[in-house]
């Protein structure tokens, strides 16, 4: 799939009133099983779980990146959720989450795309007005193409790096 259509509109739930990271966690893994991206909610769950008690996944400005790596996952791919309760989540700014951008990898994966999409997630939020525009955005459609939009960028910069040190 090319980064241009790595994420749809089948994978961003807006609207959401979620009040705990843990019940963020059982909607995530729901939707993964939904989505045909995994077959094990359960397992899912308890990667989630797993990584957050490795360190926060709590960024800044209201930005979680949770991510799960396993076997039962059966391709990389992003879930969207627009929460409208803060979650408090031991954020590295302290502020409650709003916004999160779960990243669900096949174990066979986890090296390489792994630290790729993570990378390019990561980036994305480094940017203030690209923060500004997903908080603002308030349909689907703006924000598959505000996230897709970067996430070309960032794999044509990535190919551009790898050229420039001969890789």
């Amino acid at each position: 799939m090319s980064p241009s259509a790595f994420l749809s509109e089948k994978d961003v739930f807006l609207n959401q009133t979620f009040n705990t990271r843990d019940e963020m966690f059982d909607f995530l893994a729901e939707k993964t099983v939904q989505r045909g991206i995994a077959t094990d909610k359960e397992e899912v769950k308890e990667k989630l779980v797993a990584r957050e008690l490795e360190g926060t996944t709590g960024m800044m400005d209201g930005f979680a990146i949770p991510h799960a790596k396993s076997s039962n996952i059966n391709k990389a791919s992003l879930i969207i959720v627009k929460n409208e309760n803060g979650i408090a989540w031991d954020s590295l700014d302290g502020k409650p989450i709003t916004f999160v951008i779960g990243l669900f990898i096949p174990e066979h994966q986890k090296g390489t795309a792994h630290l790729q999409l993570l990378s390019s997630v990561a980036k994305m939020l480094m940017i203030p007005a690209v923060i500004d525009q997903l908080k603002a955005a308030d349909s689907q459609a703006e924000i598959v193409s505000i996230i897709n939009q970067k996430l070309v960028e960032n794999s044509e910069e990535d190919s551009e790096s790898l050229a420039y040190a001969g890789v």
